[in-house]
């Protein structure tokens, strides 16, 4: 049976004593209601920190220990040191601030570095010693960046997925991380990486280009000899829960006791004392609001409760004492002997008292500067079975992508903000109630029990690493496979550089040589065999090289094609490459700029070279050059390829496969191609082959062909054993 393996920083559960009773009390948060029921019948464990049970006594920490393994939970112990330094220092001091896009709040200095690899490395450890065969892994949260490479260190074959619960931000922002490459090579380890919007994805493989240098699809990363999918699954709220609560006459009772009289009007705010919720800008725009609406003075309310949070870390003290100034501020310029305009609540609630302020509420106010998902938005939806109140909601709020109900605000803008909260109040009731038929749709039918299900089947959809040893082919065998069951054709589909030549720092420079020349001369006239070369260059390299054997050519990726027997080159697709000056400057830039690198102007293809540069640089260069050039023209019909330390831009539509099946009808269905490739280009000629025929690879690089050679060497010496008969 298929067991689910949950991992995150705290347990689900709250240790305590109360009056001398030891207790383990259920959390309440979404992450512990969404998982609740998948660790429940999983079968798992869940693996976390217990929180802070340093003063318990061995017999208390006994028990602690019994009632934990009872509910299948395995603690993660941690020193009050770990715990400040890994925690609040490195994952709250530095990584939440920066996953935020917030710099300023970066710290000058900050320690904890080895703490936070330490800890990570516990977690892994733990996580490995309880992994079965089957199981799948679930790791989550910023504080664990590092587990998913450190347990796939462990456990090479574990099924292993990863979700973000904050924001991911944008490259430029990712830069400023220190120890940003071992971050995101922690997350690569994963099989399934997600996040709350497309956007924070799109930022995730973005960093992956640009940072790390890879190759990024569309929806996942080739890391080794496995796929890493990339995806977003928008966390829900327990919708039914809360309907339930709201609906309970105690709770609605209590609504109406907040509210007060029918003429009074109601805003509220429910946030973590931080600096990312956008409080203070909030109370901002609620005072620019009593300015400018006279006409609300001693009618409306603004109850913001908010939860205290790290008040251990200096900004966040820091934040309390600005909102404290700014509502005392607000008090003394409006307040009168009837009415105050704010009711501050400084403290935690009780969910039913959270939901009969949901109720009570003509208007939530949901304001971050910056936030994940925000749950709250979610929560007051599904709260109100009335159908009536008003979402006001930050942009910069992950759930805004979803709630198509709410008021959007820039909560920048504070006056902006003060005139979207205006709006709300003074909505029509159609249009309120409208409004929240839209929420309360979305919200239902994705509560976050549908959140937990779609990633673990996602989970459970991704392949299981192989871990086989990268082995080569002997040349031989590969000759024999391809003359197994003979038949009475073979079309060999060659590419040139890095196939049958070795790659040389400028182009011009690999010239076939005297062997090639002779060896290709002999398999164009052997019996039943039939050679094309399928080449990236120009039909003039090739002409030159290649014209006066009997064989087919193929140059510019198929873009052009010249028929065995023939001189006449045809073309196929596109005259010109579009947009090709545009494309030819930003090449010619970024050669510039990078020293050893040149550009290859074709006829319809532009190639960016950068062989002879330095490595690293040249990497960093390449993966700019293609995220530019991906952003830039993602609606011109072009393709960027990325091939063996080249960049090349070619029109859509044109590639190596339309060789093969060009091939297939000259040669009739009953005829065996041969395709032999190295690089991305070459993956195009493979998918256009049958199930009779046969692709090989050439050289380390990942590829879908079942048979590979070591190198050009290799491959020479397979079509050698080929023409003596395999």
């Amino acid at each position: 049976m298929t067991r689910a393996i949950f991992v995150s920083n705290r347990l689900p559960v709250t240790v305590g004593t109360r009056r001398g009773v030891f207790n383990v009390a259920p959390s309440t948060g979404g992450l512990a209601t969404g998982l609740s029921g998948p660790h429940a019948l999983g079968g798992g464990t869940w693996i976390g920190w217990p929180g802070p049970t340093w003063d318990l006594s061995p017999s208390d920490r006994a028990r602690l220990d019994a009632r934990l393994a009872e509910l299948r939970l395995a603690p993660v112990e941690l020193s009050r040191a770990e715990v400040e330094r890994y925690y609040e220092g490195w994952a709250n001091g530095l990584l939440w601030p920066l996953f935020h896009s917030l710099l300023d709040q970066a710290p000058i200095e900050v320690e904890g570095w080895e703490d936070y690899q330490r800890v990570n490395q516990r977690f892994a450890q733990e996580t490995a010693r309880r992994v079965q065969p089957g199981d799948s892994v679930w790791i989550h949260d910023y504080q664990l960046l590092l587990v998913p490479g450190l347990l796939r260190e462990l456990v090479p074959g574990a099924r292993i997925g990863f979700f973000l619960h904050i924001p991911f931000p944008a490259t430029p922002i990712l830069r400023a991380l220190p120890h940003r490459e071992e971050l995101l090579r922690g997350l690569l380890g994963a099989d399934l990486v997600g996040f709350h919007t497309p956007s924070y994805a799109r930022h995730f493989a973005s960093a992956l280009q640009r940072i790390l240098g890879l190759e990024v699809g569309v929806d996942r990363v080739r890391v080794g000899r496995r796929d890493v999918r990339i995806s977003s699954f928008p966390m829900g709220v327990d919708a039914r829960e809360f309907e339930a609560t709201a609906t309970k006459p105690a709770v609605i009772a209590r609504a109406k006791e907040i509210r007060g009289g029918p003429e009074q009007r109601l805003l509220v705010g429910i946030d973590r004392l931080d600096y990312t919720k956008g409080i203070r800008r909030r109370l901002a725009s609620y005072e620019k609001l009593l300015e400018t609406r006279h006409d609300l003075h001693g009618r409306v309310h603004l109850v913001q409760v908010a939860v205290p949070s790290r008040s251990s870390v200096r900004a966040y003290r820091e934040v309390k004492s600005q909102v404290d100034a700014l509502v005392g501020r607000i008090q003394g310029r409006f307040s009168t002997p009837t009415w105050t305009p704010i009711r501050y609540v400084h403290r935690g609630l009780a969910r039913d008292e959270i939901v009969a302020l949901y109720l009570a509420a003509d208007v939530l106010v949901v304001t971050p500067v910056r936030d994940g998902m925000n749950l709250v938005a979610k929560e007051f939806a599904a709260s109100r079975p009335d159908e009536d109140g008003v979402l006001v909601l930050s942009e910069f709020a992950g759930a805004a992508s979803e709630l198509a109900g709410a008021v959007l605000v820039n909560p920048y803008d504070v006056e902006g903000t003060a005139k979207g909260i205006a709006a709300a109040l003074d909505m029509p009731r159609e249009e309120r109630h409208e409004r929240m038929r839209l929420l309360r749709a979305r919200v239902a039918s994705a509560d976050v029990h549908g959140w937990a299900r779609k990633f673990l089947a996602a989970l459970a959809a991704t392949e299981p690493v192989r871990e086989e040893r990268l082995d080569f082919d002997d040349p031989a065998d590969v000759a024999r496979a391809i003359t197994a069951s003979p038949p009475q054709r073979t079309a060999l589909l060659l590419d040139y550089d890095g196939t049958l030549v070795d790659f040389t720092a400028r182009p011009e420079d690999a010239r076939p040589d005297a062997e090639l020349l002779e060896l290709l001369a002999r398999l164009a006239v052997a019996p039943g065999l039939f050679v094309h070369l399928v080449s990236g260059r120009p039909r003039e390299d090739l002409e030159q090289w290649f014209g006066r054997l009997p064989v087919a050519l193929h140059a510019e990726h198929g873009l052009w094609a010249r028929p065995r027997g023939t001189r006449a080159w045809s073309r196929r697709g596109l005259a010109s490459l579009p947009s090709g000056d545009a494309i030819a400057a930003i090449l010619e830039d970024f050669a510039a700029r990078t020293p050893g690198a040149f550009v290859e102007r074709k006829t319809s293809v532009l190639a960016w070279h950068w062989r002879s540069a330095d490595p690293a640089y040249g990497e960093r260069q390449s993966s700019e050059l293609r995220q530019h050039l991906a952003e830039l023209f993602s609606n011109v019909p072009v393709e960027v390829l990325v091939g063996d330390h080249v960049v090349e831009v070619r029109p859509h539509g044109v590639h190596k496969g339309l060789a093969a099946a060009e091939a297939r009808v000259e040669h009739g269905e009953g005829a065996r191609l041969v395709g032999f490739g190295d690089d991305r280009t070459d993956e195009d000629l493979f998918a256009a082959l049958g199930p009779g025929d046969v692709a090989v690879h050439v050289g380390p690089r990942a590829s879908s062909a079942t048979l590979r050679l070591a190198n050009a060497a290799a491959a020479r010496a397979a079509l050698v054993a080929l023409l003596r008969g395999g």
